[in-house]
């Protein structure tokens, strides 16, 4: 089994991302909850926890901590929107050469946005399959670096330093009984689980996915990864969660680290889209709006906690680059499940 990152990893990314990120505040979502926390991450200058992790591969990687890779003639990614837009801007900042692969159906909001860092968009059918294949054909080709989505030690410590700012302002208060994030491909809460198991041992921590996208659920639950069909996964309109199996770097910290994971459905999360706008001022996309679905239509005892537990929850709010008829829909409800 492939070792964990570390706490010292995760750290180390703090330093880097020192200036580029944005330091998210935990927010009261007292409209709804006043023991529930929010830490929006769609607040980051990408819309989205993406940065964190790739800053800080593309920065380690040419500031020649990994020499062989160093000499890389540029960047490749290949992502759902959130990741290559990070990548993209990343790369900018740094400037370094990139190239973004992205499935066809990709968000117009994301893929624009891609677009207006300079970075080349390489669209492709929208299977996981062929965006691997893509991004691998250009890095041979090309020689530039792959900078992959979740499946990489310094995307999983750039994503953990979440975790730890989560940590560090809970040090003062009562620590939350768990800490919830949306599942994609497992970089996000594998590098979250790091820093919280390491600094706040009795927290859980408990991923969210779309029912109609749950292969991590399915594959925590059976002990192997399992991977469910590009099909199958496109059905969600959590566009940010439609990963088809988590990675194999992450998943060991899944199974490791993670307490369980929980599934929403698409009503959910535009209803969770809905109240973040109106209630709390902060902007989601389905998938970032994942955790906070979750804590509003599951009990205590659906999510493995204690009924009489007083102690705050957490929920990451991980990304805010919603497609604009998606929001419009999402704040005029037409179902009688919105305003549960």
């Amino acid at each position: 089994m492939a070792e964990l990152v570390s706490l010292d990893e995760v750290r180390a990314a703090a330093r880097r991302l020192t200036g580029v990120v944005v330091r998210t505040p935990l927010i009261p979502f007292a409209a709804e909850d006043a023991n529930l926390l929010i830490k929006p991450e769609s607040l980051q200058p990408t819309g989205a926890f993406k940065l964190r992790g790739a800053y800080n591969a593309i920065s380690a990687l040419f500031a020649a901590e990994e020499p062989a890779a160093a000499k890389a003639n540029g960047v490749v990614a290949h992502s759902s929107g959130n990741h290559g837009f990070a990548v993209a801007y990343a790369a900018a900042l740094l400037n370094v050469r990139a190239a973004i692969v992205v499935p066809g159906n990709a968000p117009r909001v994301k893929t624009d946005a891609i677009v207006r860092t300079g970075a080349e968009l390489v669209r492709v059918e929208p299977t996981q399959a062929a965006r691997v294949e893509a991004a691998e054909r250009i890095a041979r080709t090309r020689g530039y670096a792959q900078i992959p989505p979740f499946d990489d030690r310094h995307v999983i410590a750039g994503q953990g330093t979440t975790g730890l700012e989560i940590a560090e302002d809970c040090a003062r208060n009562k620590s939350p009984r768990a800490v919830l994030v949306p599942v994609s491909g497992g970089g996000l809460i594998s590098g979250i689980a790091v820093a919280i198991r390491a600094l706040m041992p009795r927290t859980k921590v408990i991923g969210v996915e779309p029912e109609l996208a749950a292969d991590a659920r399915e594959s925590l639950h059976s002990g192997t990864r399992i991977a469910w069909p590009a099909s199958d996964v496109a059905r969600t309109i959590a566009d940010a969660l439609r990963v088809e199996r988590v990675g194999e770097l992450t998943f060991p910290h899944i199974r490791e680290l993670v307490s369980d994971i929980v599934t929403v459905t698409d009503d959910e999360m535009l209803t969770a889209v809905r109240r973040l706008a109106l209630n709390a001022r902060l902007v989601a996309e389905p998938g970032g709006a994942a955790a906070v679905a979750a804590c509003l239509f599951r009990n205590a005892g659906e999510l493995g906690l204690a009924e009489d537990d007083d102690a705050p929850v957490v929920a990451v709010l991980s990304g805010g680059n919603i497609d604009p008829a998606v929001l419009a829909e999402a704040l005029t409800p037409k179902i009688e499940s919105y305003n549960r």
